[in-house]
């Protein structure tokens, strides 16, 4: 379960968010570009992100690709 990815989007809102493994206390800090970067409130490290405007993004593209302005490692 620990190396498992949550996935949730908000219609309404135009918001997804993705978790890396445990969901645990943390925050948010901006990224940049309508990306936020879900940071572990113990850790400091990054456990997830979050994406405004993902639906606009994506829209007319057959396969879609978003370039993040961060990345990830695989620690978990």
């Amino acid at each position: 379960m620990k190396n498992n990815m949550y996935i949730y989007y908000d219609k309404e809102g135009d918001f997804l968010e993705i978790t890396l493994g445990v969901r645990t206390k943390g925050y948010f800090r901006d990224a940049g570009e309508g990306i936020s970067e879900r940071i572990d409130e113990k850790t400091g490290r990054v456990i997830g992100l979050a994406i405004l405007s993902f639906k606009k993004r994506t829209e007319g593209m057959k396969d879609f690709k978003i370039k993040l302005p961060l990345t990830f490692e695989n620690n978990f």
